[in-house]
């Protein structure tokens, strides 16, 4: 693991870069040896991530450009999402994100969540890798929609294909 600081990525250079159509998952922290996940996430204008809630982790998610809305799933008032709103998403949180007419921009950041790997018994769980970050392998990347299914092939919304199924 490296221990000098360094410049991992200059969000605003992605965001323009980027393709205009580009959506879901612009940039991911893919350091070895992290206690981070960190992802940069564009919705485009209406775009949604469903309802989820994440059970393990506490999410802080930073909006960047554009803006939308979060509903929480308890039926309270929805929360204004704007250029520079930093939004803590605690962890058993139900909650909803709705992009606005200019899409929205995000970078979400979380402690990293440590995924299984299987061993021969009797020995131990080993712990290294983690699974995808906020479950963003399952936004379409036409609509930004979120599968309800683990590993989507077709949005059930728009119909598009899901990258590399």
């Amino acid at each position: 693991m490296n221990s000098t600081p360094e410049v991992l990525a200059v969000l605003g250079d992605l965001l323009s870069a980027a393709d205009a159509d580009a959506r879901g998952a612009l940039w991911q922290l893919d350091r070895q040896g992290r206690e981070l996940d960190a992802n940069l996430v564009r919705l485009p204008p209406g775009g949604e991530v469903g309802e989820h809630q994440e059970n393990v982790l506490d999410v802080l998610l930073v909006v960047l450009e554009g803006g939308g809305r979060l509903a929480p799933g308890d039926g309270g008032e929805p929360l204004a999402l704007t250029p520079g709103t930093v939004t803590w998403l605690p962890r058993t949180s139900r909650r909803s994100l709705t992009a606005g007419p200019e899409g929205l921009a995000y970078l979400t950041v979380h402690r990293r969540r440590p995924g299984l790997a299987i061993t021969r018994a009797p020995a131990p769980v080993a712990y290294e890798g983690g699974e995808a970050p906020c479950a963003l392998d399952r936004v379409c990347p036409e609509c930004g929609r979120m599968a309800m299914e683990s590993a989507p092939v077709f949005c059930s919304a728009c119909g598009e294909r899901f990258p590399d199924r």
